[in-house]
Protein backbone atom coordinates (compact mmCIF):
# COMPACT_ATOMS: atom_id res chain seq x y z
CA UNK A 1 0.00 0.00 0.00
CA UNK A 2 2.87 2.36 1.06
CA UNK A 3 4.10 1.98 -2.86
CA UNK A 4 0.74 2.41 -4.23
CA UNK A 5 0.50 5.76 -2.48
CA UNK A 6 3.80 6.84 -3.71
CA UNK A 7 2.63 5.41 -7.16
CA UNK A 8 -0.31 7.86 -6.66
CA UNK A 9 1.49 11.05 -5.97
CA UNK A 10 3.85 10.24 -8.99
CA UNK A 11 0.74 10.21 -10.82
CA UNK A 12 -0.38 13.15 -9.38
CA UNK A 13 3.34 15.24 -9.97
CA UNK A 14 3.17 14.28 -13.83
CA UNK A 15 -0.18 16.62 -14.23
CA UNK A 16 -3.03 13.47 -14.30
CA UNK A 17 -6.10 13.56 -11.96
CA UNK A 18 -6.14 10.01 -10.43
CA UNK A 19 -9.43 10.30 -9.71
CA UNK A 20 -11.50 11.87 -13.01
CA UNK A 21 -15.22 12.28 -12.75
CA UNK A 22 -16.31 10.82 -15.75
CA UNK A 23 -15.52 8.55 -18.78
CA UNK A 24 -17.74 7.20 -21.65
CA UNK A 25 -16.91 3.58 -22.64
CA UNK A 26 -18.87 2.68 -26.26
CA UNK A 27 -18.94 -1.00 -25.74
CA UNK A 28 -18.43 -4.00 -22.67
CA UNK A 29 -16.18 -6.53 -23.04
CA UNK A 30 -19.31 -8.56 -23.51
CA UNK A 31 -20.18 -7.37 -26.55
CA UNK A 32 -16.47 -6.54 -28.21
CA UNK A 33 -16.34 -10.19 -28.18
CA UNK A 34 -19.69 -10.81 -29.82
CA UNK A 35 -19.82 -7.50 -32.30
CA UNK A 36 -15.96 -8.53 -33.16
CA UNK A 37 -16.37 -12.01 -33.07
CA UNK A 38 -14.83 -11.99 -37.11
CA UNK A 39 -12.23 -9.25 -36.30
CA UNK A 40 -8.66 -9.76 -38.22
CA UNK A 41 -5.20 -10.14 -36.92
CA UNK A 42 -4.42 -6.39 -37.58
CA UNK A 43 -5.72 -3.14 -35.65
CA UNK A 44 -8.11 -1.45 -38.09
CA UNK A 45 -9.06 2.01 -36.99
CA UNK A 46 -12.32 1.63 -38.04
CA UNK A 47 -13.16 -1.13 -36.02
CA UNK A 48 -12.34 0.80 -32.83
CA UNK A 49 -14.28 0.49 -29.51
CA UNK A 50 -14.06 2.95 -25.84
CA UNK A 51 -14.18 0.25 -22.85
CA UNK A 52 -13.61 0.85 -18.90
CA UNK A 53 -12.39 -1.55 -16.05
CA UNK A 54 -10.47 -2.49 -13.84
CA UNK A 55 -6.62 -4.19 -13.90
CA UNK A 56 -6.94 -8.01 -13.46
CA UNK A 57 -3.56 -9.06 -14.83
CA UNK A 58 -0.80 -7.01 -16.34
CA UNK A 59 2.02 -7.86 -18.14
CA UNK A 60 5.04 -5.62 -19.18
CA UNK A 61 7.67 -5.68 -21.71
CA UNK A 62 9.93 -3.03 -21.85
CA UNK A 63 7.67 -0.64 -24.14
CA UNK A 64 5.18 -2.52 -24.68
CA UNK A 65 2.64 -4.78 -22.11
CA UNK A 66 -0.58 -6.75 -22.16
CA UNK A 67 -3.25 -6.36 -19.84
CA UNK A 68 -6.28 -7.63 -18.80
CA UNK A 69 -9.80 -5.76 -17.92
CA UNK A 70 -12.49 -6.71 -16.24
CA UNK A 71 -16.13 -4.88 -16.68
CA UNK A 72 -19.39 -5.91 -15.27
CA UNK A 73 -19.79 -8.52 -18.42
CA UNK A 74 -16.33 -10.08 -18.14
CA UNK A 75 -12.49 -9.51 -19.50
CA UNK A 76 -10.86 -8.56 -22.06
CA UNK A 77 -7.02 -8.22 -23.64
CA UNK A 78 -5.89 -4.60 -24.30
CA UNK A 79 -1.94 -4.29 -25.61
CA UNK A 80 -0.68 -0.34 -25.10
CA UNK A 81 2.54 0.34 -26.93
CA UNK A 82 5.01 3.57 -25.96
CA UNK A 83 4.96 4.48 -29.70
CA UNK A 84 1.13 4.74 -30.00
CA UNK A 85 0.24 5.97 -26.64
CA UNK A 86 3.13 8.25 -26.23
CA UNK A 87 5.94 9.00 -23.80
CA UNK A 88 3.98 10.46 -21.44
CA UNK A 89 0.81 8.45 -21.31
CA UNK A 90 3.04 5.12 -21.09
CA UNK A 91 4.93 6.31 -18.41
CA UNK A 92 1.59 6.86 -16.22
CA UNK A 93 0.70 3.35 -17.90
CA UNK A 94 3.76 1.83 -16.28
CA UNK A 95 2.90 3.26 -12.60
CA UNK A 96 -0.76 1.85 -13.00
CA UNK A 97 -0.99 -1.84 -11.01
CA UNK A 98 -3.32 -4.85 -10.79
CA UNK A 99 -6.77 -3.70 -9.25
CA UNK A 100 -6.82 0.41 -11.07
CA UNK A 101 -9.71 1.32 -12.71
CA UNK A 102 -8.99 2.71 -16.37
CA UNK A 103 -10.43 3.58 -19.67
CA UNK A 104 -9.44 2.22 -23.07
CA UNK A 105 -10.08 3.49 -26.40
CA UNK A 106 -8.54 1.61 -29.87
CA UNK A 107 -9.19 -0.73 -32.57
CA UNK A 108 -9.73 -4.15 -31.99
CA UNK A 109 -7.66 -7.14 -33.12
CA UNK A 110 -7.04 -10.90 -32.78
CA UNK A 111 -3.65 -11.34 -31.59
CA UNK A 112 -1.09 -14.72 -32.62
CA UNK A 113 -2.68 -16.94 -30.02
CA UNK A 114 -6.77 -16.19 -31.17
CA UNK A 115 -7.27 -13.90 -28.67
CA UNK A 116 -9.28 -10.58 -29.19
CA UNK A 117 -7.84 -7.50 -27.93
CA UNK A 118 -7.93 -4.00 -28.00
CA UNK A 119 -5.02 -2.04 -29.38
CA UNK A 120 -5.00 1.31 -26.91
CA UNK A 121 -4.81 4.53 -29.15
CA UNK A 122 -5.68 6.45 -25.47
CA UNK A 123 -5.38 4.96 -21.73
CA UNK A 124 -7.07 6.76 -18.91
CA UNK A 125 -6.56 6.00 -15.48
CA UNK A 126 -10.20 6.51 -13.59
CA UNK A 127 -9.25 5.46 -9.82
CA UNK A 128 -5.95 4.55 -8.74
CA UNK A 129 -6.36 1.28 -6.45
CA UNK A 130 -4.73 1.73 -2.71
CA UNK A 131 -5.20 -1.17 -1.43
CA UNK A 132 -3.95 -4.77 -3.51
CA UNK A 133 -6.85 -6.98 -4.26
CA UNK A 134 -7.07 -10.08 -2.75
CA UNK A 135 -4.74 -12.98 -4.79
CA UNK A 136 -7.35 -15.21 -6.28
CA UNK A 137 -6.71 -19.01 -4.62
CA UNK A 138 -5.07 -17.54 -0.92
CA UNK A 139 -6.40 -14.50 -0.34
CA UNK A 140 -10.00 -14.81 -0.86
CA UNK A 141 -10.95 -18.11 0.78
CA UNK A 142 -12.19 -17.70 4.33
CA UNK A 143 -15.93 -17.39 4.22
CA UNK A 144 -16.13 -14.74 7.14
CA UNK A 145 -13.52 -12.27 4.88
CA UNK A 146 -15.81 -13.07 1.53
CA UNK A 147 -18.95 -11.73 3.33
CA UNK A 148 -17.56 -8.78 5.33
CA UNK A 149 -15.58 -7.81 2.54
CA UNK A 150 -18.36 -9.03 -0.69
CA UNK A 151 -17.05 -6.03 -2.79
CA UNK A 152 -13.66 -7.63 -2.80
CA UNK A 153 -15.60 -11.28 -3.18
CA UNK A 154 -17.57 -9.83 -6.40
CA UNK A 155 -14.02 -8.77 -7.86
CA UNK A 156 -12.24 -11.98 -7.31
CA UNK A 157 -14.67 -14.51 -8.15
CA UNK A 158 -17.21 -14.06 -11.26
CA UNK A 159 -19.24 -17.16 -10.26
CA UNK A 160 -20.07 -15.25 -6.90
CA UNK A 161 -21.58 -12.61 -9.49
CA UNK A 162 -23.04 -14.93 -11.52
CA UNK A 163 -25.33 -16.48 -7.91
CA UNK A 164 -26.75 -12.38 -7.55
CA UNK A 165 -27.15 -11.85 -11.42
CA UNK A 166 -29.19 -15.07 -11.32
CA UNK A 167 -31.09 -13.73 -8.02
CA UNK A 168 -32.39 -11.00 -10.06
CA UNK A 169 -33.48 -12.57 -12.91
CA UNK A 170 -35.10 -14.62 -10.51
CA UNK A 171 -36.90 -11.71 -8.97
CA UNK A 172 -37.69 -10.40 -12.70
CA UNK A 173 -39.38 -13.55 -13.06
CA UNK A 174 -41.65 -13.94 -10.19
CA UNK A 175 -42.95 -10.18 -11.03
CA UNK A 176 -43.08 -10.74 -14.06
CA UNK A 177 -45.49 -14.30 -13.69
CA UNK A 178 -47.81 -12.07 -11.07
CA UNK A 179 -48.22 -9.05 -12.80
CA UNK A 180 -49.34 -10.93 -16.02
CA UNK A 181 -51.51 -12.88 -13.46
CA UNK A 182 -53.12 -9.94 -12.72
CA UNK A 183 -51.65 -8.99 -9.06
CA UNK A 184 -50.41 -5.40 -8.30
CA UNK A 185 -47.70 -4.82 -6.45
CA UNK A 186 -47.56 -2.50 -3.19
CA UNK A 187 -45.32 -1.44 -0.23
CA UNK A 188 -47.00 -1.92 3.18
CA UNK A 189 -44.77 -0.38 6.31
CA UNK A 190 -41.67 -1.56 7.61
CA UNK A 191 -42.04 0.24 11.11
CA UNK A 192 -44.94 -1.20 12.72
CA UNK A 193 -47.22 -0.63 15.81
CA UNK A 194 -48.16 -3.92 16.32
CA UNK A 195 -45.76 -6.38 14.61
CA UNK A 196 -48.10 -9.53 13.73
CA UNK A 197 -48.61 -12.09 10.91
CA UNK A 198 -45.93 -14.90 12.18
CA UNK A 199 -44.90 -16.62 15.42
CA UNK A 200 -41.02 -14.41 15.73
CA UNK A 201 -39.11 -12.32 17.97
CA UNK A 202 -39.01 -8.58 16.91
CA UNK A 203 -36.81 -5.68 16.33
CA UNK A 204 -37.67 -3.10 18.94
CA UNK A 205 -36.99 0.71 17.90
CA UNK A 206 -38.68 4.18 19.36
CA UNK A 207 -39.97 6.83 17.78
CA UNK A 208 -39.08 10.03 19.20
CA UNK A 209 -41.27 12.71 18.00
CA UNK A 210 -44.76 10.09 18.89
CA UNK A 211 -42.82 8.89 21.77
CA UNK A 212 -44.15 5.67 20.74
CA UNK A 213 -42.24 1.97 20.15
CA UNK A 214 -41.90 0.85 16.68
CA UNK A 215 -41.40 -2.91 15.05
CA UNK A 216 -39.42 -3.88 12.37
CA UNK A 217 -41.92 -5.89 10.83
CA UNK A 218 -41.62 -9.64 11.60
CA UNK A 219 -44.25 -10.14 8.12
CA UNK A 220 -46.25 -7.68 6.07
CA UNK A 221 -49.26 -10.46 6.04
CA UNK A 222 -51.89 -8.00 8.08
CA UNK A 223 -51.18 -4.91 6.19
CA UNK A 224 -51.80 -6.98 2.80
CA UNK A 225 -54.63 -8.57 3.77
CA UNK A 226 -56.02 -4.75 5.34
CA UNK A 227 -55.96 -4.39 1.08
CA UNK A 228 -57.83 -7.33 0.37
CA UNK A 229 -60.79 -5.68 2.51
CA UNK A 230 -60.32 -2.32 0.86
CA UNK A 231 -61.18 -3.62 -2.70
CA UNK A 232 -57.88 -5.06 -3.96
CA UNK A 233 -58.43 -8.59 -5.39
CA UNK A 234 -54.92 -9.69 -5.83
CA UNK A 235 -51.85 -7.79 -4.33
CA UNK A 236 -47.77 -8.98 -3.79
CA UNK A 237 -45.27 -7.17 -1.86
CA UNK A 238 -41.05 -7.97 -1.73
CA UNK A 239 -40.75 -6.97 1.48
CA UNK A 240 -37.93 -7.01 3.95
CA UNK A 241 -38.45 -8.53 6.83
CA UNK A 242 -36.57 -8.98 10.20
CA UNK A 243 -36.54 -11.79 13.10
CA UNK A 244 -34.27 -10.68 16.16
CA UNK A 245 -33.26 -14.47 16.33
CA UNK A 246 -30.69 -17.38 15.60
CA UNK A 247 -28.33 -17.06 12.52
CA UNK A 248 -27.34 -21.02 10.80
CA UNK A 249 -27.32 -21.97 6.89
CA UNK A 250 -30.87 -21.00 6.02
CA UNK A 251 -31.62 -18.15 8.71
CA UNK A 252 -30.84 -14.54 8.74
CA UNK A 253 -32.17 -11.65 10.97
CA UNK A 254 -32.82 -9.52 7.51
CA UNK A 255 -34.46 -11.56 5.17
CA UNK A 256 -36.60 -10.91 2.11
CA UNK A 257 -40.50 -12.49 1.50
CA UNK A 258 -42.85 -11.64 -1.10
CA UNK A 259 -46.35 -12.58 0.08
CA UNK A 260 -49.49 -12.55 -1.80
CA UNK A 261 -52.73 -12.46 -1.62
CA UNK A 262 -55.90 -13.44 -3.75
CA UNK A 263 -59.03 -12.60 -3.42
CA UNK A 264 -61.87 -15.33 -4.15
CA UNK A 265 -59.61 -18.09 -3.98
CA UNK A 266 -58.84 -21.02 -1.11
CA UNK A 267 -55.32 -22.93 -0.27
CA UNK A 268 -56.00 -25.48 -3.34
CA UNK A 269 -55.70 -22.44 -5.84
CA UNK A 270 -52.75 -20.91 -4.13
CA UNK A 271 -50.98 -24.41 -4.34
CA UNK A 272 -51.66 -24.33 -8.06
CA UNK A 273 -50.13 -21.02 -8.50
CA UNK A 274 -47.46 -21.73 -6.20
CA UNK A 275 -46.11 -25.00 -8.32
CA UNK A 276 -46.33 -23.20 -11.48
CA UNK A 277 -44.84 -19.91 -10.18
CA UNK A 278 -42.04 -21.68 -9.06
CA UNK A 279 -41.48 -23.59 -12.04
CA UNK A 280 -41.37 -20.21 -14.27
CA UNK A 281 -38.66 -18.77 -12.24
CA UNK A 282 -36.68 -21.60 -12.46
CA UNK A 283 -37.40 -22.27 -16.47
CA UNK A 284 -36.49 -18.47 -16.97
CA UNK A 285 -33.25 -18.31 -14.95
CA UNK A 286 -31.81 -21.52 -15.92
CA UNK A 287 -33.69 -22.65 -18.97
CA UNK A 288 -34.87 -25.82 -17.16
CA UNK A 289 -37.39 -26.88 -14.73
CA UNK A 290 -35.06 -29.86 -13.81
CA UNK A 291 -32.34 -28.66 -11.38
CA UNK A 292 -29.27 -30.00 -8.99
CA UNK A 293 -29.25 -29.28 -5.62
CA UNK A 294 -26.07 -30.30 -3.34
CA UNK A 295 -25.72 -33.66 -5.42
CA UNK A 296 -29.80 -33.86 -5.47
CA UNK A 297 -31.75 -33.79 -9.07
CA UNK A 298 -34.89 -32.42 -8.73
CA UNK A 299 -37.86 -31.51 -10.98
CA UNK A 300 -40.01 -28.54 -9.86
CA UNK A 301 -41.90 -29.49 -12.84
CA UNK A 302 -45.87 -29.16 -11.90
CA UNK A 303 -48.07 -31.12 -10.92
CA UNK A 304 -45.56 -31.85 -7.33
CA UNK A 305 -46.73 -34.23 -4.61
CA UNK A 306 -49.71 -33.38 -1.94
CA UNK A 307 -49.87 -35.21 1.72
CA UNK A 308 -51.79 -34.08 5.05
CA UNK A 309 -49.16 -33.23 7.95
CA UNK A 310 -50.73 -36.65 9.50
CA UNK A 311 -50.31 -38.49 6.22
CA UNK A 312 -46.55 -37.60 5.86
CA UNK A 313 -46.18 -39.14 9.79
CA UNK A 314 -47.62 -42.23 8.95
CA UNK A 315 -45.86 -42.98 5.60
CA UNK A 316 -42.37 -42.01 7.14
CA UNK A 317 -43.09 -43.76 11.05
CA UNK A 318 -45.88 -45.96 10.27
CA UNK A 319 -47.72 -44.12 13.18
CA UNK A 320 -51.11 -42.80 12.56
CA UNK A 321 -51.05 -40.12 15.42
CA UNK A 322 -54.88 -39.99 15.34
CA UNK A 323 -54.78 -43.00 17.39
CA UNK A 324 -52.48 -41.81 19.67
CA UNK A 325 -53.96 -41.00 23.53
CA UNK A 326 -52.09 -37.06 24.32
CA UNK A 327 -50.13 -39.21 26.06
CA UNK A 328 -48.62 -41.84 23.78
CA UNK A 329 -48.55 -38.30 21.53
CA UNK A 330 -46.18 -36.39 24.24
CA UNK A 331 -43.87 -38.98 24.44
CA UNK A 332 -43.63 -39.84 20.52
CA UNK A 333 -42.53 -35.73 20.49
CA UNK A 334 -40.32 -36.49 23.58
CA UNK A 335 -38.96 -39.88 21.93
CA UNK A 336 -38.22 -38.11 18.62
CA UNK A 337 -35.96 -34.87 20.74
CA UNK A 338 -38.62 -32.12 21.15
CA UNK A 339 -38.11 -29.64 24.16
CA UNK A 340 -41.65 -29.69 25.86
CA UNK A 341 -42.23 -27.29 28.71
CA UNK A 342 -45.77 -28.03 30.05
CA UNK A 343 -48.37 -29.58 28.68
CA UNK A 344 -47.86 -28.75 24.94
CA UNK A 345 -51.11 -29.18 22.82
CA UNK A 346 -51.78 -31.74 20.42
CA UNK A 347 -51.13 -29.53 17.78
CA UNK A 348 -47.88 -28.42 18.95
CA UNK A 349 -47.17 -32.31 19.39
CA UNK A 350 -47.86 -33.71 15.94
CA UNK A 351 -45.73 -30.97 14.37
CA UNK A 352 -42.90 -31.67 16.27
CA UNK A 353 -43.22 -34.96 14.84
CA UNK A 354 -43.41 -33.51 11.71
CA UNK A 355 -40.54 -31.67 11.91
CA UNK A 356 -38.00 -34.78 13.87
CA UNK A 357 -39.16 -37.49 11.25
CA UNK A 358 -40.66 -35.82 7.79
CA UNK A 359 -39.13 -32.31 6.82
CA UNK A 360 -35.43 -33.74 6.27
CA UNK A 361 -36.82 -36.36 3.63
CA UNK A 362 -38.96 -34.05 1.69
CA UNK A 363 -36.04 -33.69 -1.37
CA UNK A 364 -38.74 -33.89 -4.05
CA UNK A 365 -41.25 -30.76 -4.00
CA UNK A 366 -44.21 -31.31 -2.19
CA UNK A 367 -46.76 -29.83 -0.38
CA UNK A 368 -47.54 -30.90 3.09
CA UNK A 369 -51.44 -29.63 4.10
CA UNK A 370 -54.09 -29.75 6.97
CA UNK A 371 -51.82 -28.17 9.60
CA UNK A 372 -52.93 -28.40 13.53
CA UNK A 373 -55.26 -25.43 14.45
CA UNK A 374 -53.03 -24.39 17.79
CA UNK A 375 -49.72 -23.75 15.52
CA UNK A 376 -52.21 -21.80 12.60
CA UNK A 377 -53.77 -18.89 14.13
CA UNK A 378 -54.57 -16.86 10.69
CA UNK A 379 -55.64 -19.58 8.62
CA UNK A 380 -59.56 -21.01 8.22
CA UNK A 381 -60.95 -24.15 10.20
CA UNK A 382 -60.56 -27.05 7.68
CA UNK A 383 -63.55 -27.87 5.84
CA UNK A 384 -65.43 -30.60 8.34
CA UNK A 385 -62.96 -30.03 10.93
CA UNK A 386 -62.24 -28.47 14.29
CA UNK A 387 -58.52 -29.57 15.11
CA UNK A 388 -56.95 -29.00 11.55
CA UNK A 389 -57.03 -25.39 9.19
CA UNK A 390 -56.67 -25.14 5.01
CA UNK A 391 -53.04 -24.30 5.18
CA UNK A 392 -50.11 -25.62 3.20
CA UNK A 393 -46.36 -25.03 3.29
CA UNK A 394 -43.94 -26.63 0.53
CA UNK A 395 -41.20 -28.06 0.87
CA UNK A 396 -38.07 -28.44 -1.86
CA UNK A 397 -34.46 -30.07 -0.67
CA UNK A 398 -35.13 -30.09 2.62
CA UNK A 399 -36.05 -27.04 3.28
CA UNK A 400 -39.18 -25.87 4.23
CA UNK A 401 -39.54 -22.98 1.50
CA UNK A 402 -43.09 -21.17 1.64
CA UNK A 403 -46.71 -20.89 3.89
CA UNK A 404 -49.98 -20.65 2.61
CA UNK A 405 -53.79 -20.21 3.65
CA UNK A 406 -57.50 -20.01 3.26
CA UNK A 407 -57.28 -16.81 4.82
CA UNK A 408 -59.01 -16.82 8.39
CA UNK A 409 -61.78 -13.89 7.70
CA UNK A 410 -64.24 -14.51 10.53
CA UNK A 411 -63.04 -11.88 12.84
CA UNK A 412 -64.54 -13.34 16.23
CA UNK A 413 -62.81 -16.82 15.31
CA UNK A 414 -59.80 -14.13 14.54
CA UNK A 415 -60.21 -12.06 17.84
CA UNK A 416 -60.23 -15.50 19.77
CA UNK A 417 -57.34 -16.96 18.38
CA UNK A 418 -55.50 -13.38 18.97
CA UNK A 419 -57.04 -13.56 22.42
CA UNK A 420 -55.33 -17.44 23.10
CA UNK A 421 -51.81 -16.83 21.33
CA UNK A 422 -51.23 -13.77 23.37
CA UNK A 423 -51.59 -15.82 26.52
CA UNK A 424 -48.32 -17.02 25.64
CA UNK A 425 -46.86 -13.71 27.27
CA UNK A 426 -43.05 -13.74 26.72
CA UNK A 427 -42.61 -16.95 23.83
CA UNK A 428 -41.94 -16.21 20.52
CA UNK A 429 -45.11 -17.50 19.41
CA UNK A 430 -47.09 -15.13 21.57
CA UNK A 431 -49.31 -12.15 19.24
CA UNK A 432 -50.24 -9.37 19.61
CA UNK A 433 -54.09 -8.47 19.67
CA UNK A 434 -53.85 -6.13 16.83
CA UNK A 435 -57.43 -3.84 17.17
CA UNK A 436 -57.33 -1.70 13.95
CA UNK A 437 -56.68 -5.53 11.89
CA UNK A 438 -60.28 -6.81 13.66
CA UNK A 439 -61.87 -3.51 12.67
CA UNK A 440 -60.79 -4.56 8.98
CA UNK A 441 -61.77 -7.69 8.99
CA UNK A 442 -65.49 -6.54 10.63
CA UNK A 443 -65.88 -4.78 7.05
CA UNK A 444 -65.84 -8.30 5.67
CA UNK A 445 -62.89 -9.95 4.03
CA UNK A 446 -63.99 -11.66 1.13
CA UNK A 447 -62.62 -15.38 1.04
CA UNK A 448 -58.82 -15.13 0.59
CA UNK A 449 -56.19 -17.42 -0.23
CA UNK A 450 -52.86 -16.03 0.64
CA UNK A 451 -48.85 -16.75 0.40
CA UNK A 452 -45.25 -16.18 1.32
CA UNK A 453 -42.04 -17.36 0.57
CA UNK A 454 -38.46 -16.93 1.23
CA UNK A 455 -36.72 -15.25 -1.24
CA UNK A 456 -33.14 -16.05 -0.06
CA UNK A 457 -33.95 -19.76 0.25
CA UNK A 458 -35.70 -20.37 -3.58
CA UNK A 459 -32.48 -18.41 -4.40
CA UNK A 460 -30.14 -20.79 -2.73
CA UNK A 461 -32.31 -23.18 -4.74
CA UNK A 462 -31.89 -22.39 -8.23
CA UNK A 463 -27.83 -21.59 -7.58
CA UNK A 464 -26.97 -24.27 -5.71
CA UNK A 465 -25.85 -22.51 -2.31
CA UNK A 466 -25.85 -24.35 0.95
CA UNK A 467 -26.11 -21.02 2.91
CA UNK A 468 -28.31 -18.25 2.78
CA UNK A 469 -25.66 -15.87 3.34
CA UNK A 470 -24.34 -17.12 -0.12
CA UNK A 471 -27.28 -15.39 -1.38
CA UNK A 472 -27.95 -11.97 0.34
CA UNK A 473 -25.35 -9.98 -0.91
CA UNK A 474 -24.04 -8.27 2.57
CA UNK A 475 -25.04 -10.39 5.39
CA UNK A 476 -24.80 -9.81 9.64
CA UNK A 477 -21.47 -10.43 10.98
CA UNK A 478 -20.35 -9.71 14.22
CA UNK A 479 -18.36 -6.24 14.23
CA UNK A 480 -14.37 -7.03 13.32
CA UNK A 481 -12.34 -7.18 16.75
Amino acid sequence: MDQRREKLEEIRQLGVDPYPYKYSPTHTTEEIREQFAEVGDHPDETQSARIAGRIMTKRDHGKSGFAHVQDSTGRLQIYVRQNVVGEATYQVYRKLDVGDVIGVDGPVFRTRTGEITVMANEVELLAKSLRPPPEKWHGLQNKETRYRQRYADLMMNPDVKQVFINRTQMVQAVREYLNEDGFIEVETPILQPIYGGAAARPFVTHHNALDMPLYLRIANELYLKRLIVGGFDRVYEFSKDFRNEGIDHDHSPEFTMIELYQAYADYEDIMRLTENLIAHAAQTVLGTTQITYQGDSISLAPPWRRLTMVESIKEETGTDVDELTDEELRDAALDAGAELEGAAPRGKLIAELFEAHVESNLVQPAFIYDYPIEISPFAKKKRGSERFVERFEFFIARMEMGNAFSELNDPIDQRERFIEGAKKGEDEDALMVDEDYLRALEYGMPPTGGLGFGIDRLAMLLTDQTSIRDVILFPQMRPES
